[in-house]
């Protein structure tokens, strides 16, 4: 069988009409449209209801969905139980099995009709956001707090979050940060999603998958290195000892170079506007000003790009985010894509199985008695 690339590079494993993406050009967009067209002009709950639907919404759909994540944000008391229970455990360990957990007690737990399965996509998107925000409070021994109705997706977040409603620059720049990372095609937790979907198993178990995938570091995490480095340094002069010192010893600086874009990185450029407009409003500009001189050495260094999680550190970091949220905050916004790959996956579905290139001792070997091994 002939080698078609280590992991699974370049492959085309399936067909899909959510996200397209041209790493070349540096071209990301869902259903058509642009991201720098929709971190401009949509609203998260929009980009949302575009990648389920394909479609943008109009008012009156787009005041149901928006009641609807409203109404559906409670979480099951089992859940919150676990959550009062699991203290300091790591919040993505928390969050993967607490979604799972959600599922045992899903209205429509026994059925995996498409139906049913758009009502769950729905519940796991406003329920996911509970989790992570329920989660926080309870570690730090503060009351959950109910989402407010009249607040959008973000603002919601950020208020059950800090127990503060945010003004409306910290808003729009986390539902902007929602949307940029939205969807991405098939990477590795979507592509994870999709191969559990693919066998016809529920919607729950396949965002577990997710979850599962973007728990490893080569996936998720690398903002939580960049604002660790950020704020280990202290300064722009020691931030960019330290950059000099991993170039030279070939490790890799979190935050720059993508699997697929060869160029900028669409998502970047928004977050790095979003980190100074932030960063001035919130007194942390500094950490701007640190992120831009080592995105300037590197890329003049070593020729490297900074990627989606370089910027997003120091804006999640300015919005008063703890800094363990970050990647599980990755996981609330990108439900939203794995969500819509799944029902995807479901409505034409042929089950996932590559072949691998085999590489091992020659096939027929002689059996060996004991005596002679």
């Amino acid at each position: 069988m002939a080698v078609t690339g280590a992991g699974l590079e370049g492959i085309v494993a399936a067909e899909s009409q959510i996200c397209y993406i041209d790493g070349g050009a540096g071209i990301l967009s869902y259903q058509g449209f642009n991201i720098h067209t929709l971190a401009e002009n949509a609203t998260f709950e929009e980009v949302i209801y575009l990648l389920w639907h394909g479609r943008l919404p109009k008012q009156d759909e787009l005041s149901d969905l928006k009641s609807n994540l409203a109404a559906a944000r409670p979480i099951p008391a089992e859940v919150t139980a676990f959550l009062a229970g699991a203290g300091k455990k790591p919040p993505m360990d928390v969050l993967r099995t607490a979604v799972s957990l959600l599922g045992l007690y899903d209205p429509d737990a026994r059925d995996n009709s498409i139906e049913a399965s758009t009502r769950k996509a729905l519940r796991l998107m406003a329920q996911t956001a509970t989790i992570v925000t329920t989660f926080d409070r309870l570690r730090k021994g503060a009351e959950p707090l109910d989402g407010d109705p009249s607040l959008g997706f973000a603002a919601n977040f950020l208020y059950t979050l800090t127990g503060k409603k945010p003004d409306a620059v910290m808003e729009k720049v986390f539902d902007i940060a929602l949307t940029l990372h939205a969807d991405h095609e098939l990477n590795a937790s979507t592509f994870a999603a999709r191969v559990t979907a693919a066998t016809l198993s529920d919607i729950h178990s396949a965002v577990t998958s997710a979850i599962g995938a973007l728990k490893g570091p080569l996936h998720g995490g690398a903002n939580e290195e960049v604002i660790k480095m950020l704020l280990d340094a202290g300064s722009e002069a020691k931030a960019l000892e330290h950059v000099h010192y991993m170039l030279n010893n070939k490790i890799k600086i979190p935050g720059f170079g993508h699997r697929v874009y060869k160029t900028e990185d669409p998502r970047a450029t928004h977050l790095r506007k979003m980190s100074e407009e932030l960063g001035k409003s919130t007194g942390h500009l500094d950490l701007y000003l640190t992120s831009k001189k080592i995105e300037e050495t590197i890329k003049q260094l070593k020729g490297l790009n900074a990627n989606v999680d370089f910027y997003s550190a120091s804006t999640y970091y300015s919005l008063g985010i703890p800094v363990d949220i970050f990647t599980p905050i990755f996981a609330v916004s990108r439900m939203s894509g794995w969500t819509a790959h799944v029902l995807e996956q479901y409505r034409n579905n042929r089950l996932i199985r590559p072949r691998a290139d085999y590489t091992g001792a020659t096939v027929g070997q002689a059996w060996v008695p004991m005596a002679n091994r």
